[in-house]
């Protein structure tokens, strides 16, 4: 439409000129919509239609652009067998011609381009409408600034002449002239610069009777007044403004001093239409307009000018009269005002929200102005909010949300106790919260959706009181308010208001402080006034209602959301492990499973929904049940929070189907609980350091998901995001794209049972071809293609082979670090002549006699040495990863024929171990398990070479001394790890077996063998559950004791997703070996067997505690759990570690 393009100016006239022409008819339209209606049959309503210059404009277009194709359509159909000329008749024929031109090419070319042009026209005609509009009202306003000026000036050019007029302008508004005369002077004031009125002579007397004017009962002059007020707020600097707003402040407290309003106390209304409150309430409304505003820019001004404006504001809050209103009435104060333009006191929230107004606010509440805050707990009591009394009810809001502000802070909180009027007691801050938590428990009418219902702002004020720890502690942390908080619970009150007592109990156990309330302070009055502990109550009533003992609370309308709400209280106690040690006696974890096993029973009996039968109750019933179901399932799943918590909850029998809630959840990234603020990382670490917990997480699929989520960020990535931006060279050796995956696989992987579990007896694939698509779905799989890479087939099927291959050498060098989990990779893969292999495929030996050092190699180096070295840190030496700086020529010894020695030592160590293996029938583990002790014995020059034999001998009589012990069980959950204990004894009896045997049965007999001695309890009926004690009883200790004593080392823990227990399970299992000198594993054997088992407790704290720098530093770099497992290379005393 280029002839648009050319004329679109014309077009634009047309356009103006047709809508000028039919604007009679639009604007007669009583909406839009008709309007449009109109438009759309105008050429059926008007009979000027054709006439109109734009509608010829646009058939003219419309002709040039389809002429030629109606013309060409018209011939083609005439001569198409004459269908449409003979019989059809002409209507036919012109039909089959418009559909036909409809769907041309050109009539859409036509169209698309006609609406592009009309747009752009209306869109210009539009902005031109809104420039002549905006240019017409800024001629109307600079013309009467004009004749303000002129009128006010009176043809007098000089600022002596403003000054004199002022003066008598001055004259003019005193109360003694007349009213027309002050009605005038009032006008031309209102137009005279604000500035000029402020600096000149006659201002004091100006202000005076401005405010007398204020005060006028005569609304024009009131009114005309406070429109000078309010321009002189809007439009000058503080130091102009503050004393506008201090003359207004002084006139309204003037007119509350001079006349005693007040209003009914009883059923009746007031009325602010009333000529002095309506008065009031306007000048009350611009004070606290400038009050909302103020806090934008006085911080750019000197204090004293912010002092003054609170100052005047608090004195007229201070405001009261000394004698009530007699009978029925209730003297109306300025905060009533106030309230009812600020219900929620917004300006109060501004004022405090920074430091430099709060400290001007709190000082002057605490010398001048207590009077204020006494006012404000003098609407505290609200036993007529819902007689219709809206202005007490506002009244109380806005001071609930001022003092719920103020006691947040620590000046706030010293304001009390506070001396008010009707109470002869000062009033204290705990005095203050019972009455706050009152409102919950009395007006029980207003619980609702209201944000402005009683219990509405009463939880807003508690929440932000839980959410300030130090602020709690003082204010909701007492006897007292906790007392008051459990009425309801030992009275039994409607769910309602249960409901929220729940949920600010929740709130309170989530914090350490209040914990420890409800956990040891017992000193809350129960029933028969005795003194119990706030967990009792809590707990004894979540059992009741899962019990439904409470036909009251059991036949309301949310019987299960209620003990929903308890039983989150409950978790936020026994999801901790002092928590847990108080809740444990009363058994919640069965009376959850038994509920759960119930209502799973029941939601399966519910009917399926038939379309046309009813379908509603029988869907709603379902929801309500399976909404239900997942509440119980959550709460038992959080008792894997905690070691001995994840022992009760493999008790119940539900492990498996909480793991499975726990994996949907977790793939949709959801936080535990609203209380809790981290996600399910700690719990699946603490739940995969157990047999049981890792098979339920394998049989979830969570295992499954983590594997192929690694393996997508590993070798496979956007091709869109390949294309735009290409993926950089990793700088670390592993990627950090990929770190949370290795993270995840690592604590996964941490625990030998885990280990076990998942890859015990399983073999690799190691398949003749792989497809470049194939993904690994399990553990063995990952194996098989980032460890144990040992074909051109497996390193061709990676896309990042360095990457990768690096990825899976830096895994099984945390896993290897578990010497129980290294053994089983050794007898089922044979990982180190894998390794070996590997490296001798690394050298160019038939050519130049070179070795080729890059990244893997330098990794399967360091993995090999790990392996093949056992001791403590100044034990062994490993081999770092990076380059050293040494001096040169190195000094070195010559170097023999390494290729004989080594296979020497190899068929050497081989030979013992067959001999061993036929001669006592041991499993592959032992074998290659006795070449490592042995190989340590003689390093520490405790063994001979012939001692092999007797470790052998013995390790098989204390198989046939525990089998003795044993206790048949259904659990296929069997001790996959060495008798590292054994080991050791045999090492302190300097391989003497006879005394290792005596030594190891006498210590079966004493408690300490349950925890020092793994294999030995594994023997017992404990064996049942798949979990060790050294996990759910010294481990559970460990955590508990960290909570308490190095809390920062405790809260490292938790964020880096890794879990204390599993650290102490992993040092505990193997005796510290390859991470303590061997005195000092002498020192801990006997330190526990001598001193007691819970020696072990103390020495895994007072470890942790040394590690405290550490372990804070590591977490940072998110590498805790790689510290701790492969990093440790510190030598420690036992005597020297203080706990």
């Amino acid at each position: 439409m280029s002839e648009f393009a050319e004329d679109e100016v014309e077009l634009q006239s047309l356009v103006k000129q047709f809508l000028r022409s039919i604007s009679d008819k639009i604007s007669s339209a009583p909406s839009p919509e008709c309007a449009e209606e109109i438009l759309l049959h105008l050429e059926e309503t008007d009979k000027n239609f054709h006439n109109y210059e734009f509608v010829k404009y646009l058939r003219q277009y419309v002709e040039n652009a389809l002429g030629s194709v109606v013309e060409e359509e018209t011939n083609n159909l005439t001569r198409e067998d004459g269908q449409h000329a003979i019989g059809s008749g002409h209507d036919t024929l012109i039909h089959a011609v418009t559909q036909r031109t409809r769907y041309s090419a050109e009539y859409q070319q036509m169209i698309h381009t006609l609406k592009n042009t009309m747009i752009t026209v209306v869109e210009s005609l539009k902005n031109k409408s809104e420039e002549d509009q905006l240019r017409k009202e800024e001629t109307h306003q600079e013309k009467q600034h004009r004749q303000s000026n002129i009128q006010f000036t009176d043809n007098c050019s000089d600022s002596g002449s403003s000054f004199k007029q002022l003066q008598i302008l001055a004259e003019k508004l005193d109360s003694s002239k007349p009213k027309e005369v002050r009605w005038e002077a009032l006008k031309v004031l209102c137009r005279a610069p604000t500035s000029d009125v402020l600096s000149c002579e006659s201002w004091s007397s100006l202000r005076l009777n401005l405010c007398v004017a204020l005060s006028e009962p005569d609304p024009d002059l009131s009114d005309n007044a406070l429109r000078f007020f309010a321009k002189s707020l809007s439009s000058s600097p503080l130091n102009v403004t503050r004393e506008i707003y201090t003359s207004l402040a002084k006139s309204v407290e003037s007119s509350f001093l001079s006349h005693k309003l007040s209003f009914p106390s009883g059923s009746a209304t007031i009325d602010v239409n009333r000529p002095e409150i309506s008065r009031l309430l306007k000048q009350i409304r611009l004070m606290n307009d400038f009050q909302k505003e103020v806090t934008n820019f006085w911080i750019r001004h000197p204090e004293k000018y912010m002092e003054e404006v609170i100052e005047n504001t608090f004195s007229l809050l201070s405001f009261h009269h000394e004698h009530g209103s007699p009978g029925t009435e209730r003297v109306l104060e300025p905060v009533h005002l106030l309230a009812l333009l600020d219900v929620k006191a917004t300006w109060f929230k501004k004022w405090m929200h920074g430091y430099y107004s709060r400290a001007v606010i709190l000082r002057l509440l605490e010398r001048k102005y207590k009077s204020v805050v006494s006012g404000l707990l003098n609407n505290k009591d609200l036993s007529l909010v819902y007689s219709g009394k809206e202005l007490e009810y506002c009244c109380f809001v806005h001071s609930l949300c001022v003092l719920g502000k103020l006691i947040i802070y620590t000046n706030g909180k010293k304001l009390f106790p506070i001396k008010i009027r009707k109470y002869k007691d000062p009033v204290t801050l705990t005095d203050l919260l019972i009455n706050v938590v009152k409102c919950i428990l009395i007006h029980l009418l207003s619980v609702g959706s209201d944000v402005l219902s009683p219990s509405t702002l009463v939880m807003e004020v508690l929440w932000m009181l839980c959410e300030q720890t130090e602020c709690a502690t003082e204010c909701l942390y007492q006897t007292p308010v906790i007392e008051k908080l459990l009425t309801p619970v030992i009275l039994k009150s409607p769910a309602a208001t249960l409901s929220l007592i729940a949920d600010i109990l929740a709130r309170i156990a989530n914090t350490d402080r209040g914990l420890a309330l409800f956990l040891f302070e017992k000193n809350l009055v129960a029933a028969h006034s005795e003194r119990t502990f706030a967990a009792h109550i809590i707990v004894q009533f979540t059992q009741r209602l899962l019990d439904k003992e409470l036909p009251s609370l059991c036949e309301s309308d949310m019987p299960h959301s209620l003990c929903g709400a308890f039983i989150l209280v409950c978790r936020q106690m026994y999801n901790t492990c002092e928590g847990l040690q108080v809740l444990r006696p009363y058994g919640l974890h069965k009376a959850l499973a038994a509920a759960w096993k119930k209502t799973s029973s029941l939601s399966e009996r519910v009917q399926t929904p038939v379309p046309g039968a009813g379908a509603g109750s029988s869907t709603q019933e379902l929801q309500n049940m399976l909404i239900w179901e997942e509440t119980l399932l959550d709460s038992l799943l959080n008792f894997g929070a905690t070691p001995k918590g994840l022992l009760l909850l493999q008790q119940t029998g539900a492990i498996n189907e909480c793991v499975s809630y726990m994996f949907s959840r977790f793939t949709k990234k959801l936080q535990v609980s609203s209380c809790e603020k981290f996600g399910y990382g700690v719990m699946v670490t603490q739940v995969a350091a157990t047999a049981p917990g890792v098979v339920a997480l394998h049989s979830s699929g969570f295992i499954r998901a983590l594997v192929l989520e690694l393996w997508s960020v590993l070798e496979c990535s956007s091709d869109d995001i390949r294309v735009v931006r290409p993926k950089p060279t990793p700088i670390d050796p592993t990627d950090r794209s990929c770190i949370k995956s290795f993270l995840y696989l690592v604590n996964l992987l941490s625990s030998s049972q885990s280990v076990w579990q998942l890859l015990g007896r399983q073999s690799l694939a190691n398949k003749s071809e792989y497809t470049l698509r194939e993904m690994p779905t399990s553990i063995p799989d990952l194996i098989d293609r980032l460890i144990a890479v040992n074909s051109d087939v497996k390193i061709h099927s990676l896309f990042r082979y360095e990457e990768s291959h690096t990825f899976g050498l830096r895994l099984l060098n945390v896993l290897c670090c578990n010497l129980d989990s290294f053994l089983l990779l050794e007898s089922q893969y044979n990982i180190c002549s894998m390794l070996l292999q590997s490296q001798m495929r690394n050298n160019t030996f038939e050519i130049n006699q070179t070795i080729i050092i890059d990244s893997l190699s330098v990794e399967r180096n360091h993995v090999l040495v790990r392996v093949s070295v056992v001791g403590g840190p100044s034990e062994r030496r490993l081999p770092p990863r990076d380059l050293q700086e040494v001096s040169f020529p190195l000094n070195c010894m010559e170097l023999c024929d390494f290729d004989s020695t080594w296979k020497f030592d190899q068929l050497t160590l081989k030979n013992k171990g067959r001999l061993i293996y036929k001669r006592f029938a041991l499993e592959d583990v032992c074998f290659i398990h006795f070449i490592y002790i042995h190989r340590y014995g003689i390093y520490l020059g405790l063994l001979k070479e012939e001692a092999a034999n007797d470790l052998a001998l013995l390790i098989k009589h204390v198989k046939i001394f525990l089998s003795t012990q044993r206790v048949e069980t259904s659990s296929e959950l069997s001790y996959p790890g060495h008798d590292w204990l054994a080991s050791t004894v045999f090492l302190i009896m300097a391989g003497n077996m006879e005394k290792s045997l005596c030594l190891l049965v006498s210590l079966s007999s004493l408690l300490t063998s349950a925890f020092i001695w793994p294999a030995r309890i594994h023997a017992s009926v404990m064996a049942e559950s798949g979990i060790p004690p050294v996990y759910w009883c010294t481990a559970h200790y460990v955590e508990m004791l960290l909570k308490a004593e190095v809390p920062l080392v405790h809260s490292a823990f938790k964020m880096s997703g890794f879990t204390p227990s599993q650290m102490c399970l992993h040092w505990l299992t193997q005796c510290f070996w390859n991470y303590l000198d061997w005195t000092e594993i002498c020192h801990y054997i006997c330190t526990c067997v001598v001193m007691g088992p819970d020696y072990q407790v103390y020495m895994c704290v007072a470890i942790f505690k040394h590690l405290q720098p550490d372990i804070l530093q590591h977490t940072q770099s998110q590498e805790l759990q790689i510290f701790l497992k492969v990093r440790w290379s510190q030598n420690y005393n036992i005597h020297a570690i203080f706990y």
